[in-house]
C-alpha cells in the first residue's frame, strides 16, 4: 500500500488502483499529524527477567509434553486437526495490532479518564444493539490504535468511538446497524457525513488492518476446554475480561494473556485450581498470571466502579450476577492478595 502526500492531501492507493483521498486540512478535530513517536513500553507483560521467562517456558513445555489432551476427533466444531496451527497464527498476529500503551502522552486534550468514559459508553451501545462480543473488542482496539497514531480533540473523541464501532460491526455482524442508527446513538451529535468521513480517515490511518485483531474470547474458548466449558467460570471470566477494557494498564497486555488472567481470576473466585490442563490450554503458569490478577482486583474495588455500565450489565440474572459476586469477592480478599504480593517482593 503506497502513501503519497501532495499539497496537504493524503492519497492511499488500494489494490484495485482506485484512490481513496481525504483532505487532511479538513479533518474536524481528528488531526492529520502523526503523534510524535514515543518510546514503546514493553508489550510482553508483565516485565520479567530473561531467566524467569526461560523458567516459565520450561515449565510450560514440560506440562505440554506430559499432558494428554483428550481430543474429540468427531467434534467438527473444534477443528482439532488445525487448531494448533490456527492459534499459532493468531499468536503471530498479536504484536501487529497492539496499541502503544503510552499513547496518551502524545495527546493534548484527552486523558485516560475520558477514554474510560468512552469505553463505558461503547459498552452501552454494544449491549443496546445486541452486537457480537468480538464487535466490542475490535471497536476498542481500533480506538486505541487510532489514538496511538493521531491526535484527537476532546470534541471528536466520541466520533472516533462511534466510527470504530461502525467499522467493527461491518466486520463481525450479519446485520450491522446502519450509519443512520449510529447517528441516532450519538443523539445527532455527529452527522451521517461526519461518520462516513471518519470511517475513511480511521481505515487509512490503520492501513485497513482490522481483521488482524483476535479478541480474548478466542483464547477463552480454548482455555475453557480445561474445565469442560463450565458456565459459571465462563460467565465470570467474560465479565472480568471486559473489565480490562476500562483499565488502560491492560493496553500493554496481549489478548491471549488477558483471556488467561480473566479465566485464572474466575477460577480463584470460584475456588478452583489452575492445574496442568489450564496451563496446557492457556500457555501461562499461575505465577505468570498473578500480577494481572491483582490488577483486576484493584479495578474491582476502585471508587465508583460499581456505577460503570459493565458492572450493571453483569449484575443481571442472565449473567449469573457475576459482577456482584466478583466485587464482593474482591473486597473480601484484596488485603490478603496484596499481602502475598508484598511477601513475593521481599
Amino acid at each position: 500500500m503506497d502513501v503519497e502526500y501532495q499539497d496537504g492531501v493524503q492519497a492511499i492507493d488500494v489494490e484495485d488502483d482506485e484512490a481513496c483521498v481525504v483532505d487532511e486540512r479538513d479533518t474536524d478535530g481528528m488531526e492529520p499529524e502523526v503523534v510524535e513517536e514515543l518510546e514503546q513500553a514493553p508489550r510482553i507483560w508483565p516485565e520479567i527477567s530473561i531467566e524467569r521467562a526461560q523458567r516459565y517456558q520450561r515449565e510450560i513445555d514440560e506440562i505440554r509434553h506430559a499432558y494428554k489432551d483428550p481430543v474429540d476427533e468427531f467434534d467438527t466444531t473444534m477443528v482439532s486437526e488445525y487448531a494448533e496451527d490456527i492459534f499459532d497464527y493468531m499468536n503471530d498476529l498479536e504484536d501487529d495490532v497492539m496499541p502503544n500503551p503510552e499513547y496518551m502522552d502524545g495527546q493534548s486534550e484527552i486523558n485516560w479518564q475520558m477514554r474510560q468514559t468512552l469505553v463505558d459508553w461503547l459498552l452501552q451501545v454494544h449491549l443496546r444493539y445486541h452486537m457480537l462480543p468480538e464487535t466490542l473488542w475490535i471497536a476498542i482496539n481500533i480506538v486505541d490504535r487510532f489514538l496511538t497514531k493521531r491526535i484527537v480533540s476532546v470534541l471528536k473523541l466520541q466520533l472516533v468511538g462511534v466510527t470504530a464501532m461502525f467499522i467493527a460491526a461491518k466486520y463481525e455482524e450479519i446485520l450491522a446497524p446502519s450509519v443512520d442508527e449510529f447517528v441516532y446513538m450519538t443523539e445527532n451529535g455527529y452527522s451521517r457525513e461526519e461518520i462516513l468521513k471518519g470511517e475513511r480517515i480511521v481505515l487509512q490511518t490503520l492501513e485497513f488492518k482490522i481483521s488482524h485483531y483476535c479478541s480474548p474470547y478466542s483464547w477463552m474458548r480454548k482455555i475453557s476446554k480445561a474445565d469442560d466449558y463450565d458456565i459459571q467460570t465462563r460467565t465470570l471470566s467474560k465479565f472480568l475480561t471486559e473489565v480490562t477494557l476500562l483499565d488502560y494498564r491492560f493496553l500493554r497486555v496481549k489478548p491471549s494473556l488477558v483471556a488467561a488472567v480473566g479465566m485464572y481470576t474466575a477460577r480463584r473466585m470460584l475456588g478452583g485450581e489452575w492445574n496442568d490442563a489450564f496451563v496446557f490450554h492457556s500457555g501461562f503458569t499461575e505465577e505468570h498470571l498473578l500480577p494481572g490478577h491483582r490488577m483486576l482486583l484493584e479495578k474491582l474495588i476502585e471508587d465508583g466502579f460499581t456505577k460503570q455500565h459493565v458492572c450493571e450489565k453483569y449484575s443481571h440474572k442472565k449473567f449469573l450476577k457475576a459482577s456482584s459476586y466478583a466485587v464482593e469477592w474482591a473486597y473480601a480478599h484484596i488485603q490478603a492478595e496484596l499481602a502475598v504480593a508484598r511477601m513475593d517482593l521481599e
